[in-house]
């Protein structure tokens, strides 16, 4: 269960201002149809984040070792730094819509997560807990969490929330789950 709630709590506060929610409100502006755009969102992120879960988690059982350890700790730590950069939306990232709502927002959602910090954590998290299903289930609830309400409310849920506020409370549960598992480590090693 901790690596369910964990990968929830990281991905849906790392996604507020996130680069794909921003997708999400522009997608929801360009269709107006919640319900494809939901479920492209979700399929997109099952699929993008059981691949990094995966990746993590096999990396973790081939390179088990405390170095591989410092290594997770420290991408927790690099990922808050990266939490606190704001995100903005590209327009050659904006998706053109001619496959309908559902195909452009699978495809624009898994290809603008490639290398996205939720990604990324999504990496280091299956590393962490060597449970893709878990990490897959949390960080997809978490995206979820993050993006639903942003395609409904969209640009006056953005006004509302001080996002700066929010990438400092991710930013530190970040850093605290990097220094966990640094002295974690550390223990183990010693």
């Amino acid at each position: 269960m901790e690596a369910l709630f964990t990968s929830t709590a990281i991905v849906a506060l790392a996604e507020i201002g996130d680069k794909t929610q921003l997708l999400a409100i522009l997608l929801a502006t360009r269709f107006r149809k919640p319900v494809p755009i939901i479920l492209g969102i979700f399929a997109a992120t099952i699929a993008n984040h059981a691949l990094a879960a995966l990746i993590g988690a096999q990396a973790a059982a081939f390179l088990d070792s405390p170095l591989f350890r410092y290594v997770i700790g420290a991408s927790f730590i690099a990922m808050a730094a990266w939490t606190l950069v704001p995100d903005k939306l590209d327009e050659d990232e904006s998706p053109a819509p001619r496959f309908g709502a559902f195909l452009t927002t699978l495809v624009a959602f898994f290809l603008v997560e490639m290398g996205d910090k939720t990604q990324v954590a999504t990496i280091a998290l299956g590393a962490r807990f060597h449970d893709v299903i878990a990490v897959t289930t949390g960080t997809t609830i978490g995206m979820m969490i993050a993006n639903v309400p942003a395609i409904f409310l969209g640009h006056a849920l953005l006004k509302r929330i001080d996002l700066a506020k929010v990438r400092l409370v991710a930013a530190t549960l970040f850093l605290v789950i990097g220094l966990w598992v640094l002295v974690q480590t550390a223990g183990w090693a010693g």
